[in-house]
Parts: C-alpha cells; sequence; structure tokens
C-alpha cells in the first residue's frame, strides 16, 4: 500500500487463471470499506447525540472515500446503530438511534446503493449479532478501511473485532470524529498501538 496525504493507494496482484470473488453479481477486489453509523442522530445537528461539528466536518471526505471505493469495486458496508426503545444502553447515552426513526437513518449525503450492505447492530462492535463476518469472508476482503463515528466507541471497536480476524485495517484520521477529542485521540493511538491498525 501507498500513500498520498490522506488517501491510500491499493495495488492488487491477481494471479493469472484465478477468478477474484464475485458479490451480487458484481467482481469483488480484496479490499472493503466500512461506514461505522453516519446517522442522523450522530450527524445532524439536531440529532439526539450529536457529536459536533467534527462529525460533520468528516463527511466530505467520506464521501469521497466512498466514490473511490465504489469506483473499484470494493465491498462496501454500512453500520448502523438500531436500539430498542427501551434498550439498557440509554442509562448510559441520551436515548439515540432507535430502530425505525428519522435518528436511526444514514445521512442523506451517504445514501447505500441498493446493492451495498447495511447492517443495523446493536451493540458497538460491528460484529456484536450481524452478518458482518460472513459479508467480509464471502467478498474475500483482506485489507478494510474504517470511517465513520465515533473514533473511541463503535469506530474502535470494530477495528478490535477486525484486528481479532487478522483483517489489514486503514484507519484515516480525516474520516473519523468523536464528540469527545481527547476519547479521539486516544482511540487512534490504540488502534495503531495495539490493534495494529494504519492510522492516516
Amino acid at each position: 500500500m501507498f500513500t498520498n496525504n490522506c488517501f491510500s493507494v491499493i495495488v492488487v496482484w491477481t494471479i493469472v487463471g484465478e477468478s477474484m470473488p464475485t458479490w451480487k453479481g458484481k467482481t469483488m477486489t480484496q479490499s472493503a470499506l466500512i461506514v461505522v453509523d453516519m446517522l442522523n442522530d450522530f450527524i445532524d445537528e439536531q440529532g439526539a447525540l450529536y457529536c459536533g461539528q467534527g462529525a460533520r466536518d468528516i463527511i466530505p471526505f467520506v464521501s469521497e472515500r466512498l466514490k473511490r471505493h465504489r469506483q473499484q469495486n470494493h465491498l462496501v458496508v454500512f453500520l448502523q446503530d438500531a436500539h430498542a426503545e427501551n434498550d439498557l444502553e440509554f442509562e448510559k447515552f441520551p436515548k439515540h438511534c432507535v430502530a425505525g426513526t428519522w435518528g436511526g437513518r444514514i445521512i442523506e449525503e451517504l445514501t447505500p446503493l441498493p446493492d451495498e450492505h447495511v447492517l443495523p447492530k446493536t451493540r458497538y462492535s460491528g460484529f456484536y449479532g450481524t452478518d458482518l463476518e460472513d459479508i467480509l469472508a464471502k467478498a474475500g476482503s483482506q485489507e478494510v478501511e474504517v470511517v465513520g463515528v465515533c473514533t473511541s466507541i463503535c469506530v474502535m471497536d470494530t477495528v478490535g473485532g477486525l484486528a481479532n480476524r487478522d483483517y489489514r485495517t486503514t484507519v484515516p484520521a480525516a474520516g473519523v470524529a468523536d464528540f469527545d477529542l481527547e476519547a479521539h485521540r486516544f482511540a487512534l493511538q490504540r488502534m495503531q498501538r495495539l490493534y495494529g491498525a494504519v492510522i492516516q
């Protein structure tokens, strides 16, 4: 992998005679993009758990990364907080991202395409109670880029799940945000030092 500022260029070597995996009729490469919780309640100023201007500031970067991954037919997965009305998580955080509500919807600027995966989740990690592991495996993914919010919560826990499954992971600092700047910085360091993620 060669890096240039915030963007990464991924070179994939294909062995002659070996076919690349396909998913929903498209030939996939070995790379994937996971977009974590870019939802109204976190990103919109009227959201129940608004993460601040820093969260809005990453929208153009995330949109650009989404465009580039789509152009290369990479696997794209959206993770979507989707809580029950009485989720015990609301004892720790204000009520947010209740399944089926405006607050739990992906922001309009990043609307998924019809053939892209949107995985509702009820816990911090994108692997808990979802099909993420199977989706990555079926697509033949080996390198995963993670963007979204919050850096110190759902992003970090999902990156930990990727590390536990031996995926090469990149987290661009310009593509993640948190309502707690100190926790954001700590999480970037922890993901790099403990999980081996490349922080760009």
